[in-house]
């Protein structure tokens, strides 16, 4: 399978006295059209989550409030993300197998995808994984 790289932008912010707005449009800022949204709050510290990649969802991480750390590993290279300004966006592609951890007790982590859910999207076996995107 191709593999695509997972990137971290940054989008800009507009304010004023009244206070901060930043803009995120389908298919311009991120470059796919989203079609579904889903926010994780309330997640404890200690708790992981994810643990998974896909075949085809491509998704758009953005930490509203608080901060929290991705794990990429796409088997050429693993590296920790901190997501921790609404203005920073993961642009986390389908190849990478993603770990969210070290969450703030404030943590809202916003989820912009690519797809509908779809149970048989979800690689969550790593073994299968490396089987998939290890050729």
């Amino acid at each position: 399978m191709r593999s695509q790289e997972s990137e971290l932008i940054n989008i800009g912010e507009l304010g004023d006295e009244r206070g901060l707005l930043s803009v995120i449009e389908s298919s311009k800022t991120i470059p796919f059209e989203i079609n579904r949204v889903f926010y994780i709050y309330e997640t404890k510290t200690s708790v992981r989550r994810g643990f998974h990649a896909h075949y085809k969802t491509r998704q758009a991480l953005i930490c509203v409030s608080g901060n929290c750390k991705v794990y990429l590993d796409n088997l050429i290279r693993k590296k920790d993300i901190t997501l921790d300004s609404p203005t920073k966006i993961l642009l986390l592609e389908p190849n990478d197998w993603h770990e969210m951890y070290d969450f703030s007790p404030d943590c809202v982590l916003l989820v912009l995808a690519s797809h509908l859910y779809d149970s048989e999207d979800y690689i969550r076996d790593y073994k299968l994984f490396v089987e998939v995107y290890g050729s």
